[in-house]
């Protein structure tokens, strides 16, 4: 092949590898060469001296020239191709240098294999681009991390060749050229590639400069060791490129990532005002708090924004550790002033770039100061939490001396990630008005949670659900029945919400009113399941269903005079009962169809139960969340074990439904829970009197006087005429239409109680009797004298019965006649 040649200046630094050196004389005969000619040419230095050059490559070249007088005087390179003793040729390239005349020796020729030369140009081509281009940057630092070397240009860094060359002989130190945070950052990260050999790939850093450190820079950075060709340590590379820009967008995108996926996942104000903090600290601020507004943690409306507004702050995060002293602590509370209420009630953020720019305005209140701003805040950015039109609260954003300052690049990304938390707070606050009010609701629809009776004393435990959507139809009741006795309500209504609470207070409604009736449990619950039966059927389709169909009630009587207690109960669990001797048990009842399913009778059990008998009566649920796993005779001896040690313990029915409660609930139930704690008593000895009369008129007189001595012995004189008048009625009324036997009790309690009994089943009604009539003023009379009269049914017939205040003067109205 013909060489081709051109002329260029010589490259320091020729590539040694399977390279050769010649040295010619004027006709191109070889006078001296390099050992390395063996793998070149395949031939030693010693039978390569002494032939010409012509002889050992194809083609011509500079050493081929007739006249010595005309080699060549400037450096040239050659392309040619080596004859090997295997008979293969070499290509190689080759650099032709002339030596000065006067001598034999008059060129120097260094060859090397082309592929090998092609490998050293690209290498330098490589080297010259990576100094030379300014888009990559590249540092080179010595062992001692000076750095030595930099393709930077004056803009970047404040920092240019020239100008490092100038800091310092030997090269400048990172702290020179950044803020010092930054610099020890990379010299620790040099000084570990340096120590290892391990490069360093892709890491991302800041690096602001000391010219401008306020200003954010972050660099993307891969270094590498240098070392010489004997394996010594030189220094270290680094090739790095600025993506401030894509590293703001990442850190939004990740923010509000953190967001979308942390916020809104509970209904809970305050566990999302700690999500927000959590999100911002450290990635955007070094401090973050929010305080919201006093009535959104009630669940109420904010109303308006402006001086004097409660703030509560309920969440806090620092990334320096502990929550800084000296300023609002969480749950202190704090008030609204006049300037921060112009700058956020329009929900606009307040940017505060420099905190010694509101010195004057926050003058002459450092208090105020100190509060606003903990001591190490540099910068401040405050957020109001703005949803549908009005301010829930505010988000407090703060980063120290050794972070660059809150810029307003940085308000849009924090108003949006607020936008995000203050409509997760405002459906917190709509859910928490939502429970409070069916929790209002609810109790408002129960009796008070503890009564002192004759009969018994009574303490009911209401817990709701954790959640607004498990507030439902658990209830209880208390009703004073007469002659003393009382009832004890419970059920619960299938469903939830608002819905099942409104059913529950119909039913209890209902219950109250058959009650007044004083039906037997059994029949009771009959009538009942006939009115949820009919209400089922009223209902429209729309309605979604109230859960009257389906729901459950025990209905109990207990008669303190007797110690009789009847019970019976439509798909309700039986009461746990524990004996005056301390023995506990379930009742042994056999719940019948619960309410609206019909079909089957429901079946009453009777009890005798001793004074200080303690009756547990529950809903369902407490069994459902006893934490006894799925075996239901598990969670009801849960339940026994607990009641029979909290009446162990002593206390009132409130201590013991406490006590039971605790035991057997681990965690807030996923609905609510009733538990009606009873304790019976029964009346004094002597309380009560009673006696037997046929149906003779003459025993009207002889009843009035047996009450007139009973009422004397009581203390109660100065009702003997009111009652003489009422049991002259009654015993009347009952000979006259029912016949014997008639029967007459008193009981002395809180109140006078006068009974009569006869054996008809015909209740009396009232009515005014007209000027004409002889008779009809019987009943009549009877309701003026006394405070409450009724009749109820009895196995044997009904009994009219009467009260009367203890200790209240008679009253006789004159318009009965």
């Amino acid at each position: 092949m013909n060489p081709t040649t051109h002329h260029h200046a010589a490259d320091p630094g020729f590539p040694r590898s399977g390279a050769a050196a010649f040295v010619l004389d004027g006709r191109g005969v070889v006078l001296q060469c390099t050992a390395s000619v063996l793998g070149l040419v395949g031939f030693p230095a010693r039978e390569v001296q002494g032939r010409r050059m012509a002889d050992l490559v194809t083609g011509p070249g500079p050493w081929d020239r007739a006249d010595g007088d005309d080699l060549p005087r400037e450096p040239v390179e050659v392309r040619t191709t080596v004859r090997h003793r295997d008979g293969l040729p070499v290509e190689v390239s080759a650099e032709v240098l002339p030596l000065p005349p006067g001598g034999e020796a008059r060129l120097l020729v260094c060859a090397v294999p082309a592929a090998a030369g092609r490998r050293w140009s690209e290498d330098q081509a490589l080297i010259r681009a990576l100094v030379t281009q300014s888009r990559i940057g590249l540092l080179v630092v010595d062992t001692d991390l000076l750095v030595t070397r930099t393709n930077l240009d004056p803009g970047l860094f404040g920092l240019s060749a020239e100008g490092l060359a100038a800091r310092s002989p030997r090269g400048a130190r990172f702290s020179e050229i950044l803020v010092p945070e930054d610099a020890a950052a990379i010299e620790e990260r040099l000084g570990r590639v340096l120590g290892t050999g391990e490069p360093l790939i892709d890491w991302e850093h800041s690096a602001r400069r000391l010219s401008a450190p306020g200003q954010e820079r972050i660099l993307s950075s891969s270094a590498f060791r240098l070392e010489d060709p004997q394996g010594r340590v030189v220094g270290a590379a680094t090739v790095f490129t600025e993506i401030t820009e894509q590293y703001t967008a990442r850190r939004r995108l990740a923010l509000l990532h953190a967001a979308a996926g942390r916020l809104g996942q509970t209904l809970d104000a305050t566990r999302n005002a700690e999500e927000l903090t959590g999100i911002l600290v450290p990635d955007l601020a070094d401090l973050a708090c929010v305080d919201l507004v006093e009535t959104v943690l009630h669940g109420q409306e904010p109303g308006s924004f402006g001086s004097g507004t409660v703030l509560r702050r309920i969440a806090v995060a620092s990334a320096g550790g502990p929550w800084p002293e000296g300023t609002h602590q969480r749950g202190e509370a704090l008030r609204v002033r006049e300037m921060e209420s112009e700058a956020l009630r329009d929900g606009q953020a307040v940017l505060v770039p420099d905190p010694e720019s509101l010195q004057d305005r926050l003058d002459p209140d450092p208090e105020r100061s100190r509060l606003l701003f903990p001591g190490a805040a540099a910068s401040a950015l405050i957020v109001p939490l703005h949803a549908r039109g009005r301010v829930l609260g505010v988000l407090g954003l703060w980063r120290e001396g050794g972070r660059v300052p809150f810029t307003p690049n940085d308000v849009p990304l924090a108003e949006e990630i607020a936008s995000r938390a203050a409509l997760s707070v405002e459906n917190a606050r709509r859910y928490t008005s939502e429970l409070r009010t069916v929790e209002t609701l609810q109790r408002s629809l129960l009796p008070p949670a503890g009564a002192e009776l004759s009969a018994a004393e009574t303490a009911g435990t209401y817990v709701p659900a954790g959640t607004a959507a498990g507030v439902g139809g658990s209830w209880y009741d208390v009703i004073q029945l007469s002659s003393t006795r009382v009832a004890f309500v419970i059920g619960d209504v299938a469903g939830h919400g608002l819905s099942a609470t409104a059913t529950m207070g119909r039913l209890r409604t209902a219950v109250q009113t058959l009650a007044d009736l004083d039906l037997p449990p059994e029949e009771l619950l009959t009538h009942l399941d006939d009115l949820v039966i009919r209400l089922a059927y009223t209902e429209q389709p729309s309605d979604g269903g109230s859960g009257v169909v389906g729901a459950t009630c025990l209905y109990c009587v207990y008669d303190p005079i007797t110690g009789r207690c009847v019970m019976a109960s439509a798909g309700h669990p039986p009461p746990v009962l524990t004996s005056p001797e301390g023995h506990t048990r379930c009742v042994d009842l056999r719940p019948g169809p619960a309410l609206g399913e019909g079909g089957m009778p429901f079946e009453p059990v009777e009890l005798h139960l001793g004074p200080g008998s303690v009756l547990g009566f529950y809903t369902n649920e407490l069994l459902a969340h006893s934490g006894g796993g799925g075996d239901v005779q598990d969670q009801l001896r849960l339940l026994r074990d607990g009641m029979d040690a909290a009446v162990a313990a002593g206390g009132s029915p409130a201590d013991i439904g406490r006590a039971t409660v605790d035991h057997v609930l681990s965690e807030a139930p996923a609905d609510d829970v009733a538990l009606l704690v009873v304790r019976v008593k029964a009346l004094p000895e002597g309380a009560t009197v009673a006696w037997r009369f046929t149906a003779d008129p003459t025993v009207v007189g002889q009843a009035r006087e047996l009450v007139t001595a009973q009422l004397a012995r009581w203390g109660l004189e100065e009702m003997a005429f009111t009652t003489e008048l009422i049991v002259s009625e009654l015993v009347t009324n009952a000979i006259r239409y029912a016949g014997s036997p008639i029967g007459l009790r008193l009981i002395r309690d809180k109140t006078l109680i006068c009974e009569v009994s006869d054996p008809s089943q015909t209740q009396p009604h009232l009515r005014r009797a007209r000027l004409t009539d002889e008779g009809g003023r019987g009943l009549f009379l009877i309701a003026q004298l006394a405070r409450r009269w009724g009749s109820r049914y009895t196995p044997s017939g009904k009994t009219i019965w009467t009260e009367q205040v203890v200790g209240a003067p008679p009253e006789i109205p004159l318009n009965i006649f």
